[in-house]
């Protein structure tokens, strides 16, 4: 319909969290507004501390047709893993 607002995709960083996460999706007719929005849909119980909006047009993604291709490759590097890496305590959140 040509009327309707785009779609934007909603993520958001908890209290206790570092990392942004997908939330859910909403329409909205700008950025501004779609932050609005989230605010009031996504965050009711105060949970939030950080709100990023994306409209879905602008996201691209890999298939999971994709998934043999895209992702086995990574198995033969293991300098991509950490987990032989000694990491000092002063080091948080990792």
């Amino acid at each position: 319909m040509a009327n309707e607002w785009p779609l934007w995709e909603i993520f958001i960083r908890g209290q206790h969290g570092l990392n942004h996460r997908h939330v859910g999706s909403l329409h909205a007719p700008d950025a501004e507004m779609a932050i609005n929005n989230a605010r009031d849909v996504y965050t009711r119980r105060k949970e939030g501390v950080s709100i990023w909006v994306a409209r879905s047009t602008e996201i691209t993604a890999s298939t999971p047709s994709d998934k043999g291709p895209m992702f086995d490759p990574a198995e033969d590097k293991i300098y991509r893993h950490p987990t032989f890496y000694n990491i000092p305590d002063e080091v948080g959140n990792m």
